[in-house]
Formats: structure tokens, sequence, C-alpha cells
């Protein structure tokens, strides 16, 4: 029995190619069972409560293109100002108060 070992020991397909085969298939096997706990998790957590979903469902009217085309018509596009949002390094409660104030003064002068 030793002899039949000591030969398996030496040979390199033995020693080398089946425990490569045995990695690869048990990985395989093994991936596939981590990425179904992965997709499994992701379904409960996409669960809404019934109560949310009849609402998100009842939000979602169909629009068409006609009722925004009249929206576009009484929204006044000649008369907008374009105003600079706060840098990342800027307060922004700070940058809007100032930013109000150059407002009033502006049309306080146009009036």
């Amino acid at each position: 029995m030793w002899s039949k070992f000591r030969v398996l020991q030496k040979n390199k397909t033995a020693r080398y190619g089946i425990p490569m085969l045995l990695l690869i298939v048990g990985g395989s096997f093994g991936l596939r069972e981590f990425t179904q706990i992965r997709y499994d998790a992701q379904k409960i957590q996409r669960k809404l409560d019934p109560s949310l979903e009849a609402r998100i469902k009842a939000q979602n009217n169909p629009v068409t293109l006609e009722e925004e085309y009249e929206k576009l018509k009484e929204v006044n596009l000649d008369n907008w100002k374009n105003i600079r949002g706060p840098r990342p390094w800027e307060d922004s409660r700070e940058f809007q108060e100032q930013q109000h104030k150059l407002q009033a003064a502006r049309q306080a002068k146009e009036l």
C-alpha cells in the first residue's frame, strides 16, 4: 500500500494536477453559492412595504408630451437670472444670504 502512495507522490500529475483541478472545480461551486447568497440578499432588500408600493404606483401617472409642452408655454424663459451656487469651501448659508442681498439691491435699482 505504501509503495502505491510513493508512486503517486512522485507523479507530478497526481501531486500538482489533481489538487489544481479540485481547486478549480470546488472554487466554481463555492463562487456560485456566494453569488447566489448575494442575489438573494438583494431580492430581500428590494421588497417594499405594500402600502408604500401602492402609493408609488398611484403617483406614476403617465405624462404626455402635450401636457409638458403646455407647462413650458406658461413658463417665462425671457426673464431668468443665472445665480452661481456656493463653492465647496464656501459656507452655503452665508453665500445664499449674500446672493439674496445682491438680488434685492438689483431689484431696488430697477424700480
